[in-house]
């Protein structure tokens, strides 16, 4: 049901210093960029080895339950095989979903959910024109 860890999600206040740190200093790369609605930017994707990624969003503004410029953790992806097995595995568990399953504006499939401790978890089926498969 569960393929491994899609990414992991930070919010971050100094996109360049970000950059430095993930792409200069660890050597990870930058695989694309993702606009707002705005078309301003929002989230730019890191590689860290095949279809793992850090996204880095800036400033938490893609978050509008919590203050702008939260910065820190944002949330866990685990990619998944089929989302709608997901969303019904969780609901025979008791687990509601706060969102979806829908798709995002990477054309990928997603639905989350909060564990015990409110952390939020992303699970998300990549599509085959997503920019994670293209890059």
């Amino acid at each position: 049901m569960i393929r491994g860890i899609g990414h992991v999600a930070f919010d971050v206040s100094d996109m360049d210093k970000s950059l430095h740190f993930y792409c200069d200093v660890l050597g990870f790369t930058k695989a694309f960029e993702i606009e707002n609605d705005e078309g301003q930017p929002w989230i730019v994707y890191i590689r860290v080895a095949g279809l793992q990624f850090i996204e880095l969003f800036y400033g938490g503004q893609h978050k509008p339950d919590l203050p702008p410029h939260s910065i820190g953790f944002s949330h866990l992806c685990l990619e998944v095989e089929d989302i709608k097995q997901l969303a019904e595995h969780m609901h025979k568990h008791g687990i509601p979903l706060d969102s979806g399953p829908s798709r995002g504006k990477d054309d990928n499939w997603q639905c989350w959910v909060k564990d015990p401790d409110g952390n939020r978890i992303e699970f998300m089926q990549l599509s085959p024109n997503s920019p994670q498969m293209k890059s």
